[in-house]
Formats: structure tokens, sequence, C-alpha cells
């Protein structure tokens, strides 16, 4: 698909020699930073809970379907965006979107009502699908090609790190109330201009719109040798944002087990993320203990980020990530059957060290499947896979705890979801150390 003459060069190769510079810096500041942001909004509320089904009288499911709101206005949202961005750029994509998000979310703060809170919430997740979907592809085009995949996983922390300041909110300003740690959240909105101060368009995206010379002149901010006046900068020629060219000739199949695996992924990491204070309660913690049960599985992320990250680029995407899977499987059966609390922790460390490596591997592979002119739709698609689970696992997770399901049954259903994963992941090709079409 990429076209190569007289004085031309496929974009890929410009980043095959390119050092990772004092620009990649602040470009990974301002995405890590902006994926912080992401897993805060999806987070926060999660943590203040009781606060707000007391505030509104709203039982578990009623409290679900509010977490899930966000989730819920990402939808919609990120198939308009992921198409956009492919149009109209990265750059303008990831700005838009963030500021949108600042300006709705203060809204939801002053919401009357649960049925308004819903409302907003879930045109707060509309705004933020832009900059959600587009933070990893925007990345992705802008990193060297022997440290795309470290790099990438990396740029993950950015979720457990939301998750961290998620429970540090609810621990110092939940006593103000669920508004307080929504308007926290508002004002991080602003940081849409750093992210327009910082972050060039992709050379990528540039040259897939015939604009050669500011592809360039980017390529040369990073520090390219291959950026030569004369040479023009070829992509995959493909119709930028079409939805069907998914679903074209090679892509069709790699799209159907994408969005599968996205699915069940995201089920299996949401099904127990957004219960688990609760789940813990019914094995005998308090509130507080198991707020600090979590924060614990927050931490243990990090390092399963970084592992994930060296070895990626020695052992490939595919086999670190289905090694991780399993590894996270093993660890859900401990945390499901643990019978002490020596148990839960131990659990608590293994499962979220695995998962979370995994979901590093994948935010890089994900992102690598498409060529240039169908990546952000591609990652759009991926997810609103994952948002459907999203959706999807709060409320069903919660209808197992009001049948009296018990921890050990809804454990092993989360585990399967993980298992399916794993099993997906195999149909899927490798991509590390591989140009970018």
């Amino acid at each position: 698909m990429t076209s190569v003459g007289a004085g031309s060069m496929p974009m890929g190769a410009a980043f095959d020699r390119m050092p990772f510079t004092r620009r990649h810096t602040l470009i990974a500041i301002a995405l890590f930073v902006a994926f912080v942001i992401e897993s805060w909004e999806q987070l926060a509320l999660i943590y203040v809970e009781a606060d707000l089904g007391a505030r509104f009288g709203l039982d578990d499911v009623g409290v679900g379907v509010v977490l899930s709101a966000v989730a819920l206005g990402m939808i919609p949202g990120v198939l308009v965006w992921g198409p956009v961005a492919d149009r109209i750029g990265r750059g303008p994509t990831a700005f838009w979107s963030m500021l949108a998000y600042g300006v709705v979310a203060l809204a939801s703060a002053f919401a009357p009502s649960a049925a308004a809170l819903v409302g907003l919430r879930t045109l707060s997740g509309l705004a933020l699908a832009g900059v959600y979907t587009i933070t990893f592809p925007y990345f992705l085009e802008l990193v060297p090609t022997r440290h795309r995949g470290r790099a990438t996983v990396c740029l993950s922390i950015g979720w457990p790190i939301g998750v961290l300041i998620a429970i540090g909110a609810a621990l110092t300003l939940g006593r103000l109330g669920w508004r307080a740690v929504v308007v926290a959240g508002a004002v991080a909105g602003l940081w849409a201009f750093v992210i327009r101060a910082w972050v060039p368009e992709s050379p990528y995206w540039l040259a897939s719109r015939g604009r050669q010379d500011e592809a360039r002149a980017v390529l040369r901010e990073l520090g390219s040798p291959e950026a030569g006046a004369g040479v023009t900068l070829t992509v995959a020629r493909r119709r930028a944002g079409d939805p069907l060219g998914l679903f074209h000739g090679g892509l069709a199949r790699i799209t159907v087990v994408m969005l599968a695996l996205n699915f069940t992924f995201n089920w299996g990491y949401w099904g127990l993320q957004t219960w688990l204070p609760t789940l813990l309660q019914t094995r005998g913690l308090s509130l507080s203990d198991s707020l600090w049960f979590a924060g614990l599985a927050a931490l243990m992320m990090i390092p399963g980020y970084v592992s994930a990250s060296l070895l990626t680029g020695r052992f490939g995407r595919r086999k670190v990530f289905l090694c991780y899977i399993v590894a996270a499987v093993l660890g859900g059966l401990w945390f499901a059957t643990a019978g002490s609390r020596a148990g839960l922790f131990a659990g608590d460390l293994v499962l979220p060290f695995f998962s979370l490596g995994a979901w590093g591997v994948w935010n890089a592979w994900n992102g690598e499947l498409y060529p240039t002119a169908l990546r952000g739709t591609g990652y759009s698609w991926a997810t609103a896979s994952q948002l459907l689970a999203t959706t999807a696992a709060p409320s069903s997770v919660g209808a197992l705890l009001a049948r009296a399901t018990g921890f050990t049954a809804t454990m092993l259903v989360i585990n399967a979801f993980l298992l399916v994963t794993a099993l997906l992941a195999v149909r899927l090709p490798e991509t590390e150390g591989r140009e970018l079409e």
C-alpha cells in the first residue's frame, strides 16, 4: 500500500534512526497527563459512591447507572471523534475534546438531580471521547520506531496514577462531597492548552493530507536525520476516516478479533475495578481498608507496566501480552479463592501487576494494527468496544451482588473474561519493530 519512487520515502523510515529527544519527553509528559485525566474522570466517583448514593437516594443499581454514564457518552463520542481525528488532525481533536470536557464536567458538579447528573456525565463522556481515542495513536505517530513499544507502555502508567489521584481525592476531598471531586476534575480540562503548546501535529497525518513541508518540519523538530527538503514522504493510501475500510481485505479479520478482545479485556477489568471496594467489604474489610487495598492494587500496576515495557521490545507484543494475561488469570483465581486477608493481599498484588502490564502492551499493539488513514478510526472502534464493556460491567456485577452471588463466584465470572482475552490475542499479528504504515 506504500508508494515508493524516485525522491520518495515511507514515513516510517524517517523514524527508524530517529533519536529520542527532549521534544519527545515534552510530548510524553503532555499526553501522559492527558491519560491521567482520562483515568481520573472514569474512576473519581467510584471512590465517593457512598456519598453520591446518599445525596440522591440511589441503590446499588442506581449508583451503577451514574458510574456508567461517562462510558455511555463516550461510546457514540469515540465513533465520531476517531474519524474526525483522521480528517482534521490529531492535535485539534485532542485540544477541543479536552477543553469541552472541562466545561461540561464543571456543569455536572452542579447537577440538581440524579437524572441531570446522568445526562451531564454522559455529555462529559461524549466530549472526553476525543482525547481518549487519540492519545495513543497520536503518541505512536511521534515516537522513534525502536522506542515506540517501550515508550507507549510507559505512557499507560498514567492510568494507575489517575487511580491513585482519584483515591487520594476521595480521602481528602471526599468529606466535602462528590461535587468537590468533580470540580477538581473539571479544572484539569485546562491541560488542553499544554497539549496544544507541546505536541506537534502527527507527520504521518500531515503527509497523508499532502502537507509535505509541514511534515518535514515536524520531523526536523523531532530530530529525524531523514527529513531532507527534496524527499517526498509517503504513507499507506486509504480513504481517511472510513469505518468500512476496517473491514476491507486483510483488515476484516483483524478488526473482528480486535473488537472482541477489547470487549472481553475491558469487561474483566471494569467488572473488578468498579466494585472492588464493595467486593472487599463483603469479605469483612471496612470501607477505609478496602480503599487502601484499591490503592495498593493501583501501585502494583506501575511495576507491571514498567516490566512489560522492558520485555515487549525484546520478546514482542504477542508473547508478553499472552504471558501477562495468563498470569493475571492465575492471580484472579488466587484472589477469588483466598481464605484469609493475607490471601486477599497476595492476590491483590499479582492480579493488577499482570493485568495492567498486559494493558500497557495492548495500548501499543492496538494502535499499530491499522494504517495512518484509519488509525484514529480503528482505535475509535476499539475504544467503543471497550466502553460497551465499561458500561455493561458495573451494572452486571451490581446485579450479581444484588442477587447475593457472593465474592468468589463474582470473581470467577470476571476472571473468565480475561481467559477469553488470551484466546483471542493468539489471532493477531505481531507488530514489534514494524514501521507504521
